[in-house]
């Protein structure tokens, strides 16, 4: 059996929002699940069940508000009759599971890699740096990853990160009394005291040359697969990368590589992304999140090709550098920052 060994990798729509690709999403962009010839037949079947056995409802039918076709469909996997459903949610989404392709597996090919890869990462350093027992034993800090929903819709729902969620946790947290350490003036400042010495790495992804617009990039700006995350930088704040942040993530680098099991000379490799300033900038949570809660935040994530289209294209290395450099980080915070963020 044949794995993906070629694909055509297009420009994420960061990098030009004057291309043209567009299309009417109310009459072009409607999904086909059946023939003509079927749908009707199913339509007149369930019109006579309905109407022998009429019920009272504040709605119109679910089969007059959608197609009996996708009702019936819905309600076969729910063990349940049609009439029973009173509302439902549907996604629709790439359904294929993600392959490594490439002559040499070097690559990714997944649905929804962006943002899946940074929180795969995320969650598993997380578990890694607390895998030896002494772990916490001189840990002043809360160790925290916090993933979030609807990034492409804007963040601003319950659960987007545009929300009340993630200050109302740490607020929680921060109010903790620990053996009877903390006095009621010390819990009264815990919350402003724990946002002043936080720091928030944003792990979305980020954008790799892609070869066939090279010219897209910034010269001495093109990120490369499999070299290892990307801090993003932009002076419009788009990002929300300064100047510490890079030097705190450069030796939480270095520190990865004291700590861990592999040969010293293998470093965790760190890349830079500037957009050219004739070019469109995406964004990410992160300037969001900083703003919301006064921390120090830098901006970084995995190159990725094809961002946003249905199908986008990763770096197989790429998700154990960015594990490991995620891991550093959990472990070494507590000591670096004193040494490099200045209060």
């Amino acid at each position: 059996m044949f794995g993906i060994v070629l694909r055509i990798p297009t420009l994420a729509i960061h990098l030009d929002r004057t291309e043209t690709f567009a299309f009417n999403k109310e009459t072009q962009l409607v999904p086909i699940c059946g023939m003509v010839a079927a749908e009707l037949s199913k339509t007149s079947e369930d019109s006579k069940r309905e109407e022998s056995g009429d019920s009272v409802s504040p709605f119109k039918k679910i089969t007059e508000r959608h197609h009996p076709c996708l009702v019936e469909l819905l309600s076969s996997e729910l063990s349940a009759k049609p009439e029973d459903i009173i509302d439902f949610e549907m996604l629709l989404y790439d359904t294929h599971k993600s392959c490594l392709g490439g002559m040499m597996d070097q690559f990714i090919f997944s649905p929804r890699l962006d943002n899946l890869n940074s929180s795969f990462c995320a969650t598993v350093a997380l578990i890694e740096s607390l895998a030896k027992p002494s772990a916490l034993e001189n840990e002043s800090a809360i160790r925290l990853v916090a993933l979030f929903d609807h990034e492409e819709i804007g963040s601003r729902t319950a659960q987007g990160a545009d929300s009340n969620i993630l200050p109302a946790i740490i607020q929680r947290l921060s109010m903790l009394r620990v053996s009877g350490t903390k006095s009621d003036e010390d819990i009264s400042t815990a919350y402003e005291q724990s946002l002043s010495t936080s720091f928030l790495v944003s792990a979305d992804m980020a954008h790799a040359v892609n070869p066939n617009y090279a010219y897209k990039y910034e010269s001495e700006h093109k990120p490369e697969i499999n070299r290892g995350p990307v801090i993003k930088v932009n002076a419009n704040a788009r990002y929300a990368t300064n100047s510490p942040g890079i030097v705190l993530m450069h030796e939480v680098a270095r520190a990865a590589v004291a700590n861990s099991d592999i040969s010293s000379d293998s470093i965790v490799p760190m890349q830079l992304l500037v957009v050219r300033n004739d070019s469109s900038c995406g964004s990410t949570i992160g300037p969001m999140l900083s703003a919301a809660l006064g921390s120090r935040t830098l901006d970084l994530g995995s190159p990725q090709l094809s961002m946003h289209s249905i199908r986008e294209t990763g770096g197989t290395k790429d998700v154990a550098l960015a594990t490991r450099l995620f891991t550093s980080f959990f472990e070494n915070y507590t000591t670096l920052a004193p040494k490099i963020l200045v209060d």
